[in-house]
C-alpha cells in the first residue's frame, strides 16, 4: 500500500482556522512587556520614561548578524516586523555551580506572527531532535546552543549557532531571537512576592530535600531512583509538592516547574505543561493592578527579566521599539501548536535516544514560512494544544 501523502495547506481552499484558544506560555512573558509599557504610557509619560530606562539598561543585546541564517541570508532590518515575522525563543536552565560552557537550550519555541498581527502561533522544537552542527558533527538540537558557547560561555555565540541549526531544520528564517534563563525567573518571582500555582498530584522533588525540618536544594539528581538512593543514604526525605492550589515563593514554584519524574508519567511533556502554568501565573501577577500601579515593582520586575534575557533584533531597531511592536499581540489570538501532534516520535541510534519530526510537523514549519498556519490548522486540528 503506498504511503499516504500528507495534506498541504495548498490542498484546501482558504478558510477561517479552527477555534483558537489563548494559551499563555513562558514566551508570553516577552510579549507581555509591550502591553505593560502601553498601560504605563497611558498612565504617565514620566513613569514610562523611567521604565524604558530600566529596560534599556537591563537587556543585553546580540548583534543582528546572529539572525543571518545558515545560508547567509540577508540580516533583517527594522521594517521586518511590519508584515508576518518569526521570533526564536530559547530557554536555558542554569544552576548554581554549573560551568559557563555547559548550558543547553532545553526549551525551543518559535513564535510566528501573522501578517495581520491578529494571530500569533507558538511551535516547539523537541530538544532531542538530531541535527548536524557545522564543525561539531551530529548531536541533539538542545546542544546547538552549547556548541556555540565557547569556553567562556558566550551566549551570543550560542544563540547564533542555535539559530542557524533551527533555521536549517525548520526552513524558517528569524527576524528576532531571544535567550531567557529559566533559573533567572527566581528574581522575577521574588520581585512579585509570590505566584499562585496548582499541583495536580503530590509530586516528589529530585532537587530539594527536607534537611533539619526545612527544604534545602542539594543539586539535581539524574532521575527519581538516584533521588531515592540519596534519601536512603542520608535520611533526608525528598521534598513533596502537595496537591492543591496555593501562593508559592520563587524557589518552590521553580522547583515544581522543573520536575519531570511525575506521578502521571508525563515526563518532559508534563514539565512543559507546568512551566506553561508558571508563566501564566507570572503574567497574571505581573499585569495585576497592584503591580502596574507600583512603579518600584514595575522597575524591579523589568530589571529582573532583562537581566535574564539576551535579545537579537533587526538591524537598526531599538529595544523599546521591539517591545512596542509586540504590544498589539497582547490582544491577539495566541495559538499553541503541538509538534508531532504531542506524540513522542523516538528512535535509537548507537544506543542513544533521539526524537524525529514527522512529515505533518514539517508541513507545519513550511506553513509558518509561508504565513499559512491558519490553513494548516484547518487540515490538522489535532496539532492545536487545547490544554489550559
Amino acid at each position: 500500500m503506498p504511503q499516504r501523502r500528507p495534506r498541504t495547506p495548498a490542498d484546501a481552499a482558504p478558510r477561517k482556522s479552527a477555534a483558537r484558544r489563548k494559551v499563555p506560555l513562558w514566551s508570553k512573558l516577552v510579549l507581555t512587556f509591550g502591553a505593560v509599557l502601553m498601560m504605563i504610557a497611558g498612565t504617565s509619560i514620566v513613569l514610562l520614561r523611567s521604565v524604558v530606562g530600566t529596560l534599556e539598561d537591563a537587556v543585553d543585546l546580540a548583534g543582528a548578524d546572529v539572525l543571518a541564517g545558515p545560508s547567509g541570508q540577508a540580516v533583517p532590518d527594522a521594517k521586518a516586523l511590519k508584515g508576518s515575522f518569526d521570533v526564536l525563543l530559547l530557554g536555558i536552565d542554569t544552576r548554581p555551580g554549573q560551568k559557563a560552557d555547559d548550558a543547553r537550550s532545553d526549551t525551543i519555541i518559535i513564535v510566528h506572527v501573522s501578517g495581520t498581527h491578529q494571530e500569533a502561533y507558538l511551535m516547539s522544537v523537541p530538544r532531542d531532535v538530531r541535527v548536524e552542527i557545522p564543525g561539531k558533527g551530529h548531536r541533539k538540537i538542545n546542544g546547538a546552543f552549547q556548541a556555540g558557547l565557547g569556553p567562556q560561555g558566550d551566549w551570543k555565540g550560542g544563540l547564533k549557532t542555535a539559530t542557524q541549526a533551527i533555521s536549517k531544520l525548520t526552513g524558517i528564517t528569524f527576524e528576532a531571537a531571544a535567550v531567557i534563563d529559566f533559573g533567572g525567573f527566581t528574581k522575577i518571582i521574588t520581585a512579585l512576592g509570590s505566584v499562585r500555582m496548582c499541583v495536580d498530584d503530590d509530586t516528589k522533588s529530585i532537587h530539594h530535600f527536607v534537611v533539619n525540618g526545612k527544604p534545602k536544594y542539594v543539586g539535581g539528581m539524574a532521575d527519581a531512583k538516584e533521588a531515592d538512593r540519596y534519601a536512603d543514604r542520608t535520611g533526608n526525605q525528598r521534598f513533596v509538592h502537595k496537591k492543591g492550589c496555593r501562593d508559592m515563593q520563587a524557589w518552590e514554584a521553580l522547583d515544581f516547574a522543573r520536575q519531570r519524574y511525575l506521578p502521571d508519567n508525563s515526563t518532559d511533556y508534563g514539565r512543559q505543561r507546568h512551566q506553561q502554568q508558571l508563566i501564566q501565573a507570572i503574567v497574571s501577577k505581573a499585569t495585576s493592578a497592584g503591580v502596574l500601579t507600583d512603579i518600584g515593582k514595575v522597575n524591579d520586575l523589568i530589571r529582573a527579566a532583562g537581566e535574564s534575557m539576551l535579545l537579537s533584533l533587526p538591524q537598526g531597531m531599538e529595544v523599546i521599539d521591539f517591545f512596542f511592536a509586540l504590544q498589539d499581540l497582547a490582544a491577539a489570538d495566541l495559538v499553541s501548536l503541538k509538534t508531532n501532534a504531542g506524540w513522542f516520535n523516538g528512535y535509537k541510534l548507537n544506543g542513544e535516544s533521539f526524537e524525529d519530526i514527522n512529515d505533518e510537523s514539517k508541513l507545519m514549519f513550511k506553513a509558518a514560512s509561508l504565513d499559512k498556519l491558519g490553513e494548516f490548522i484547518a487540515l490538522y486540528p489535532n496539532f492545536v494544544n487545547r490544554k489550559p
